[in-house]
C-alpha cells in the first residue's frame, strides 16, 4: 500500500507573502513607517545560521547609505569563547544550559562608535543587520528578523557553512558546533527574540538558500494564535544513523535509495518548523516560536506555570527494522541534570512499539544477580578496547511485539534491539543520553561515538532488576473505560514519570477532551482518522497512519474519528498529556 504520511503538514494562512530579495526589498522601501522621512534606519536581526553573504547581497537592493554588519560591535572572539567557556565546557557532548543575553556579547566600546556613526547621519537609509543588530541604534523605524529553523541551521553545520555567535567554529565538528548551539547561541537568540517580539514589523523566512520570503509580523502572530486553537502537525525531519533502519523509507514515501533511516522528529516543537500556506504559498517558522509566544494556549496555565515556556513532551521514531540495535544507554535522574546542566527536568522515557519482527527484543533494566562494580569494569575494559561488553549478562532482554508499550524512567538502563519500530515518547531534553556501550561500531563518520560510562555510574538505578522491570515496566497495560464502539487503555508511563499515555481502539467516534493541558497523540493502527470539534471551533484536521499531532490546551473538546479508508475499521491512536 502506498504511503500516505504527509512530510509537510501545513496550516492555511491569509496573507501576502513576498517571495525573493526584489519583493522583499520593494516591500520594505514603501512601507509606511518610512514615509516622509530624510534618515531611514532599518534593522535586520538574525538568528544563528543565516547565509550573511546571501544577507549582504539582499540588503544591497535597498541601496543603503550606511551598512553596518553587527558582528563588527562584538567582542574578540577570544574574549566570547571565554566568556562561553563555562556553558560550553571541553565537553565533547554536555554543556551548561547558558544564563548569558546578547548584550553580553557586544562591545561597549564598539557600540558607541556605531552609534556615533548612525547618529551622525541626516539622510538616507541606514541598514544594521545581523545577531544583535536590534541592540545597536538608539531608536529605529523598521525592524526585520530572519528566523531560521534549528534543524537547517544543523544541516548548514554538517556542510561547514556557518558559524557559532562571535565566532568561526565552522571547521569545528558537527558535534561541537551543535553543543554550542544547543546551550549557548539558541538560548541567547530566542531570548532577545522574546524581548523584540512586541516591537517586530516583518518576518523572514530564510531556511531555503537564495529564496527568502517575507510576512508581516502581524500575519505570522495571527497564524501563531489560530495555530494555538486547533489540531496541527509540525514539519517533521528525518536522519540516517549506525544503528538505522528501512521501515520509514515504505511507511513515510522516503528516499528508497537511501542507506537507512535511524531517526524521525515529528514532535519536538523546539527544533522543528511550522508550515503556514497562503493561497499555494508556504512560509516556514520555527515552531519554537509558538511555544515562546502562544504559551498559555498551546500548553496550558498548569503546564506553563511548571515548565515555563518549554514544549514538555517529544514524540520521535526509532527504526532498527532491518538494522541494528540502539546504544545501550541510561538518561539522568532530575538531580544530577539540574545540578550538572542547568535543566530544571530530565528526559524520562518509554518505547511504543509501533511495529516489530519476530526477533524484536528491547534491553530494559538489570539482570538479577549482575553486580554493579563488575558491569561497570566490564564496561570500562570494552570501551577501552578489551572484550567487547555481553549485555545480556547484566542487562534485561524482553521480546517486543507490535503494540506493547515499554516504560523507562530517568535512571533505567535500556536500548531497543534490532527489528523494533519504535515511537519514543519522551520528555524533551534529548540531548541527555548516557551510552554505555555501543556495540563497538563506528559512527556515520567513521569514528568512534562518545561513551559516557563516569556519568551513567552516578545514575544508574541498580535497584531496577527483573522482577521490578517485569512488574512495572514491560507493557503494564490498564483498561480504563469504553463506549459505544471505543475501549481506553492506560499504558503508562511509570509513577515516576511525568507524562501519562491512553490508548484508544476505535470504530467509531471517540471524544476528548484536553481539561486545559497540551495532548500529543499518534495515529498507531489505521489508514486515516479525522479530528473535529463538537462546537465547530476549528475545520475538520485528517491525521493518516504513523502522524503525530498536537492538540493545544486551548481546544477543549475534540472527537476522533475513522476516516476515509478505515472508516468500518478498528483503529487506534495513543494520546500523551502531563500528569497534574
Amino acid at each position: 500500500m502506498n504511503s500516505n504520511y504527509d512530510l509537510s503538514p501545513s496550516i492555511p494562512l491569509k496573507a501576502l507573502i513576498h517571495q525573493g530579495w526584489n519583493a522583499i526589498a520593494a516591500q520594505v522601501l514603501a512601507d509606511g513607517k518610512l514615509k516622509g522621512k530624510k534618515k531611514k534606519v532599518i534593522v535586520i536581526e538574525c538568528y544563528t545560521g543565516i547565509l550573511f553573504e546571501e544577507l549582504i547581497a539582499g540588503i544591497s537592493l535597498l541601496k543603503p547609505d550606511l551598512l553596518i554588519d553587527s558582528r563588527t560591535a562584538q567582542k574578540t572572539e577570544t574574549v566570547i569563547r571565554s566568556l562561553t567557556w563555562p556553558d560550553v565546557t571541553d565537553d565533547r557532548i554536555f554543556g551548561f544550559m547558558t544564563r548569558l543575553i546578547m548584550d553580553d556579547f557586544l562591545d561597549p566600546g564598539q557600540l558607541r562608535a556605531l552609534r556615533a556613526r548612525i547618529d551622525m547621519m541626516d539622510e538616507g537609509v541606514a541598514v544594521i543587520f545581523g545577531p544583535g543588530a536590534a541592540l545597536i541604534p538608539v531608536s529605529f523605524d523598521l525592524l526585520l528578523y530572519a528566523d531560521m529553523a534549528r534543524w537547517e541551521i544543523q544541516l548548514r553545520m554538517r556542510r561547514n557553512r556557518v558559524s557559532g555567535l562571535g565566532i568561526d567554529d565552522h571547521l569545528e565538528e558537527f558535534s561541537l558546533q551543535y553543543k554550542r548551539g544547543y546551550f549557548v547561541d539558541w538560548r541567547v537568540c530566542d531570548r532577545l527574540k522574546e524581548r523584540l517580539w512586541d516591537g517586530i514589523d516583518y518576518y523572514l523566512d530564510t531556511n531555503r538558500a537564495d529564496f527568502p520570503k517575507m510576512l508581516a509580523a502581524s500575519a505570522l502572530k495571527t497564524g501563531l494564535r489560530n495555530c494555538s486553537e486547533r489540531p496541527f502537525r509540525v514539519v517533521p525531519y528525518f536522519d540516517p544513523g549506525p544503528w538505522g533502519g528501512q521501515w520509514m523509507k515504505k511507511v513515510c514515501g522516503l528516499d528508497p535509495d537511501a542507506d537507512n533511516y535511524a531517526w524521525c522528529f515529528d514532535c519536538v516543537p523546539e527544533e522543528n518548523s511550522l508550515l503556514f500556506n497562503a493561497g499555494g504559498i508556504v512560509f516556514e517558522t520555527p515552531s519554537v516560536n509558538l511555544v515562546l509566544f502562544e504559551s498559555q494556549n498551546l500548553l496550558g496555565k498548569s503546564i506553563l506555570d511548571r515548565f515555563g515556556r518549554e514544549f514538555p513532551i517529544r514524540f520521535d521514531f526509532l527504526d532498527t527494522m532491518g538494522g541494528g540495535n540502539l546504544s545501550l544507554q541510561v538518561h539522568p535522574l532530575t538531580s544530577y541534570i539540574r545540578e550538572k546542566f542547568g535543566m530544571s527536568y530530565t528526559q524520562d522515557e518509554s518505547y511504543y512499539l509501533l511495529d516489530a519482527g519476530e526477533d524484536a527484543t528491547v534491553y530494559l533494566g538489570i539482570r538479577d544477580g549482575a553486580d554493579p562494580e563488575d558491569m561497570i569494569s566490564a564496561l570500562r575494559d570494552a570501551d577501552a578496547g578489551g572484550p567487547e561488553f555481553k549485555a545480556e549478562d547484566f542487562v534485561n532482554i524482553w521480546p517486543a511485539r507490535k503494540h506493547d508499550h515499554f516504560l523507562i524512567p530517568a535512571g533505567t538502563v535500556h536500548c531497543s534491539g534490532k527489528n523494533a519500530m519504535v515511537l519514543e515518547i519522551s520528555a524533551t531534553p534529548y540531548i541527555f543520553t548516557f551510552k554505555l556501550w555501543d556495540w563497538a561500531r563506528p559512527g556515520l563518520d567513521g569514528k568512534p561515538r562518545p561513551i559516557n560510562i563516569d556519568h551513567a555510574a552516578r545514575v544508574i538505578q541498580w535497584n531496577r532488576r527483573s522482577e521490578f522491570t517485569r512488574r512495572e515496566l514491560v507493557s503494564p497495560i490498564e483498561p480504563l473505560t469504553s463506549g459505544d464502539g471505543w475501549r481506553e487503555e492506560k499504558t503508562g508511563l511509570h509513577k515516576l514519570e511525568f507524562i501519562e499515555t491512553h490508548r484508544h481502539w476505535f470504530t467509531g467516534p471517540v471524544l476528548h477532551n484536553t481539561r486545559g493541558t497540551v495532548n500529543v497523540l499518534n495515529l498507531v493502527e489505521g489508514r486515516e482518522a479525522i479530528i473535529t470539534s463538537p462546537k465547530n471551533r476549528f475545520d475538520p484536521f485528517v491525521v493518516h497512519y504513523a502522524e503525530t499531532f498536537i492538540i493545544p490546551a486551548a481546544v477543549g473538546e475534540y472527537e476522533i474519528a475513522p476516516h476515509g479508508e478505515s472508516v468500518g475499521l478498528e483503529i487506534a491512536t495513543i494520546k500523551a498529556f502531563v500528569r497534574l
